[in-house]
C-alpha cells in the first residue's frame, strides 16, 4: 500500500517506521495488516543487520521460557503486557508458517536449522503481503511535528499521523547502531535512562590478567552471581577478560567495575572435597586437575597460593581454599563495550510511554519499540521475543 503524495508536499503514510529491524518490521507488519498505510525507513542496504549475525548466523529467534522475569528495566511491570498479547508461541506458529525448520538448542533457546536469513526474509514477506512500503539506504536528517510527524531524509520528505522509533540501541555500531532514537526523543521531551553496554563480555583487573590471560579459550562450568541474580553457565576466558553466557548475563546485573561471584564447584561442596583429600601427596594443583583443565588449576592456584602437597594444608588453609573455589569474587575493571554487547540497557524511559501501546504520554502518534526502550532481556532469544511483542503491540495501534 503505497502513500500518497500531497500537491508539492511530503508524501503522505499513516504510519512510518524509523527501522527495519526486527521490532519495526514486526510493526510494520501489523500496521499494514489492520490497511493502514507504512512506511519504512531504514539507513542500511538492506532489512535485518542484527537479525542477520544473530546466534551465529542461526537466529536464536525467541525462547520458549520468555516470561516478564527474564528482563529487565526501571519499571518490572512496564513489559508485562506487551508480552502476553505476543507470546513465543505466536512467533513460532508465523515460523511454521513459512516453512522454516527451527530446533530447541538448550535451555528454551529456539534457532533456524539453516539461516537466520529465512527470519529475514519471512518478515519481508509478511511486509509485501500487508501492503508495506520499504525505503533501503534512506538516512533520516530531520522530523518536525507541526501537525503531522515531518521526515526529512536523503530520500524526501515523507509524513505520517504516527512515527514509530525503531532504530534499537548502540550495541554493534560496525553495523550502523547510533544514538538517533535517544536523541528523538529527547527531541520530543521525552526522558532517556542511562544506557550502557548489556549482555556483554568482562574485562579483567591488571593484577587477574596477567594470572589468567594465557587462559584464553579455556571454558569451565560454573556458576555465577551478584545482587540477586545467578547463572549456572560455561564461562569463557579471553586474553583480556571472561566472556561466555554466565558472563554476558551476570553482566546486565552489575554495572562495570562491581563484583560478581563465580562458584567454580556448583554441584559439590568445596570444604568435602578437598578434606577428603587432605592426606593426599598430590600437590592442590594436580587434585584440582581432576574438576578443571590443568592450565586453568595451575594458574588458579598461582594466583591464590602456592600449590603443595595437600598433607602440607592445615584445616584453616583448606577451609580458605575453599571459600575461594565457591565463592571467587573477581571486580573487572570494565566492559568489552558496545563493540561486543549483545545489547543496550536504558533507553527511553518506560514511565514516558503506555504498556499498551508503547505511545508516547507527551506527544499524541509517537511510538517506541524493541531496543530504543529501557527493557533489556536476558541471553537466550529473549530480546527477540521483545522485538517480536513490542512491535506487535505498536503495530495494534499506530
Amino acid at each position: 500500500m503505497s502513500g500518497l503524495a500531497g500537491a508539492g508536499g511530503p508524501t503522505r503514510y499513516d504510519v512510518i517506521v524509523i527501522g527495519g529491524g526486527a521490532a519495526g518490521l514486526m510493526c510494520a507488519i501489523e500496521a499494514g495488516k489492520r490497511g493502514r498505510s507504512v512506511l519504512v525507513i531504514e539507513h542500511n542496504e538492506r532489512l535485518g543487520k542484527k537479525i542477520l549475525i544473530s546466534g551465529g548466523g542461526r537466529c536464536n529467534f525467541t525462547n520458549v521460557n520468555a516470561t516478564p522475569e527474564n528482563y529487565l528495566s526501571a519499571n518490572p511491570h512496564f513489559h508485562k503486557s506487551a508480552l502476553a498479547r505476543f507470546t513465543p508461541a505466536d512467533f513460532i506458529a508465523m515460523v511454521e508458517r513459512h516453512g522454516i525448520a527451527y530446533h530447541e538448542k538448550k535451555l528454551g533457546q529456539l534457532f533456524c536449522d539453516f539461516s537466520s536469513r529465512e527470519i529475514v526474509e519471512l518478515l519481508q514477506r509478511e511486509c509485501e503481503w500487508a501492503g508495506v512500503t520499504i525505503q533501503l539506504n534512506c538516512r533520516v536528517r530531520e522530523v518536525t511535528k507541526p501537525e503531522r510527524f515531518e521526515v526529512e531524509t536523503t530520500l524526501g520528505t515523507f509524513s505520517a499521523q504516527s512515527l514509530v522509533v525503531a532504530t534499537g540501541g548502540l550495541s554493534f555500531p560496525k553495523i550502523g547502531a547510533t544514538d538517533f532514537g535517544y536523541r528523538l526523543a529527547r527531541q520530543f521531551g521525552l526522558k532517556v535512562t542511562a544506557t550502557r553496554p548489556g549482555l556483554v563480555p568482562l574485562t579483567f583487573a591488571p593484577r587477574e590478567r596477567e594470572s589468567f590471560s594465557e587462559l584464553s579459550g579455556v571454558s569451565l562450568d560454573v556458576e555465577v552471581s551478584a545482587h540477586d541474580a545467578a547463572f549456572r553457565e560455561n564461562v569463557l576466558f579471553t586474553h583480556r577478560g571472561m566472556s561466555g553466557p554466565a558472563i554476558l548475563q551476570i553482566s546486565s546485573y552489575c554495572q562495570a567495575g562491581e563484583p560478581f561471584t563465580v562458584n567454580l564447584l556448583p554441584d559439590r561442596n568445596a570444604v568435602e572435597v578437598l578434606q577428603a583429600l587432605r592426606q593426599s601427596a598430590k600437590e592442590l594443583k594436580t587434585v584440582l586437575s581432576q574438576f578443571f583443565p590443568a592450565r586453568f588449576a595451575q594458574a588458579w592456584c598461582g594466583f591464590f597460593a602456592e600449590s603443595k602437597p595437600m598433607h602440607r594444608y592445615s584445616n584453616e588453609e583448606l577451609a580458605a581454599v575453599a571459600r575461594r573455589l565457591a565463592h571467587w569474587e573477581i571486580q573487572p575493571a570494565d566492559t568489552e563495550g558496545y563493540a561486543k554487547a549483545e545489547v543496550t540497557m536504558g533507553g527511553v524511559d518506560t514511565n514516558e510511554l503506555s504498556s499498551k501501546t508503547l505511545e508516547s504520554r507527551r506527544v499524541p502518534g509517537l511510538f517506541f519499540v524493541g531496543e530504543v526502550v529501557d527493557v533489556t532481556g536476558w541471553l537466550g532469544g529473549y530480546n527477540f521475543q521483545w522485538a517480536w511483542a513490542s512491535g506487535h503491540a505498536v503495530g495494534q495501534n499506530a
